[in-house]
């Protein structure tokens, strides 16, 4: 990999899109019409995922005519994993991101979770990290727990009251809130655990303006019988999570589809089981979630099963928060194409973000791992109108993870972990910004 001129081309751009996101500097060149998808990420799609076998280390993403990408912050500017016999396999494995979203510095923070697990006797397990946008600094904010090893660190999101949430994605996992100190956003100076959100596999995390937090549980509900649920935290006062009533999502209706009622409240300390006794849904590894408006749309990692064989490969809910109807808003073979050997294709949706113009992002847990772009639903039948092959990772054998938009609309952050190359888990930005 040509990495030191990467880095450099990375980190000029770097301080080039902190000058954007602070308000300082100014988009130029971009086009806003005639493409396919339109807004300030407008663009013509990729025809077809991308071939591993033509891997370019120093631009592993396919992406459309006009775009560039380049490393925000890679294993040379922290290498948090760096003794195997500790660490496992000595990648950092990073996972998902936010940006600070209020507050006078608004959008020049990037934080991000590491989904490594740890034991007492050994692995240092998860840890959050932060990275100035504007410098270029980058350091760990959370970790790691000697006493307590954070196991696999999966979501992360800033909260309307300035925190930032992040969980454990294990059977009976943590969700902790961090508070940050006022004067410098790159130190912690509480990391509080938050048992009444629910111990459950975390990954997706959102909150509502009213202060509710949305979490997901990773089992497979439908397979296991228990689990898999999507749940709701009212908290007794908005901004304080040390209590409130946890809720999980009722569908009735074929394959999780149909309409909804929250019940409860469920037990928090025991809630995949409880949740699911009290009548909770489950599905086959919800594993993101996303608050769009009055939509909140959920992942779905493995589609229903039938015996040992999968009928399809995952899918997009969409949840109206106000009628609480629940349908399919991506769906391959309904309104993206399902993967085959010869043809790209819709399989593995794990994380998902809110583009700049509110349609919602898709990257998937798969090799290779695309990103498709879901446009909104304006007919009003509960599924995107149109979905669209963003990009696509050449990197053999790594995923796209923690897609993400902060304050510069121009601008997507992407994570790239089990990349093929030595120490090359990396953030990444993909941009029309010139």
């Amino acid at each position: 990999m040509p990495h030191g001129l990467t880095k450099a081309l990375s980190r000029r751009a770097s301080l080039g899109i902190a000058a954007g996101i602070l308000g300082t500097g100014a988009f130029a060149g971009v086009a806003l019409a005639g493409k396919t998808v339109n807004g300030p990420f407008s663009f013509d799609p990729i025809p077809a995922s991308a071939d591993t076998s033509a891997w370019n280390p120093a631009a592993p993403w396919v992406i459309p005519s006009g775009f560039s990408q380049y490393i925000v912050s890679d294993e040379s500017d922290l290498n948090i994993y760096q003794v195997p016999a500790i660490s496992g396999d000595g990648d950092d494995w990073h996972d998902m991101n936010t940006v600070n979203e209020t507050g006078k510095q608004a959008g020049r923070y990037l934080y991000r979770t590491h989904e490594v697990r740890g034991s007492n006797g050994g692995s240092m397990g998860g840890v959050v990290s932060v990275v100035d946008l504007k410098t270029g600094e980058t350091r760990i904010l959370v970790g790691p727990d000697t006493s307590r090893p954070y196991q696999a660190l999966d979501g992360i999101r800033w909260t309307p009251w300035g925190t930032i949430l992040f969980a454990e994605e294990v059977s009976g996992g943590r969700l902790l809130e961090v508070v940050l100190d006022q004067k410098d956003p790159m130190t912690a100076v509480a990391v509080i655990d938050r048992p009444a959100v629910g111990r459950l596999a975390h990954e997706g995390i959102d909150v509502g303006p009213d202060g509710s937090v949305y979490v997901v549980d990773e089992f497979r509900g439908q397979r296991e019988g228990y689990g898999g649920g999507i749940y709701k935290f009212v908290p007794d006062r908005r901004g304080d999570l040390s209590g409130g009533k946890l809720y999980a999502l009722k569908v009735v209706g074929p394959d999780g589809t149909g309409q909804a009622e929250w019940v409860g409240p469920i037990d928090p300390l025991n809630a995949a089981v409880d949740g699911t006794a009290k009548g909770g849904t489950g599905w086959n590894r919800p594993e993101d979630i996303e608050l769009i408006g009055n939509t909140l749309y959920v992942a779905v990692t493995e589609g229903r099963y039938s015996g040992s064989t999968e009928l399809y490969d995952g899918r997009v809910l969409a949840i109206d928060l106000s009628s609480l109807k629940v349908t399919d808003f991506v769906k391959p073979g309904v309104n993206v194409p399902l993967e085959t050997a010869s043809q790209s294709g819709f399989d593995n949706p794990d994380n998902l973000a809110e583009s700049p113009n509110g349609d919602l992002v898709i990257v998937e847990d798969n090799v290779p791992s695309d990103i498709w772009w879901a446009g909104k639903d304006l007919d009003g039948d509960g599924a995107a109108d149109a979905v669209h092959l963003f990009a696509s990772l050449s990197d053999p054998g790594a995923e796209g993870t923690g897609i993400y938009f902060g304050k510069d609309p121009h601008t997507m952050f992407v994570n790239v972990q089990h990349s093929a190359a030595p120490d090359g888990d990396a953030t990444w930005a993909i941009t029309n910004r010139k």
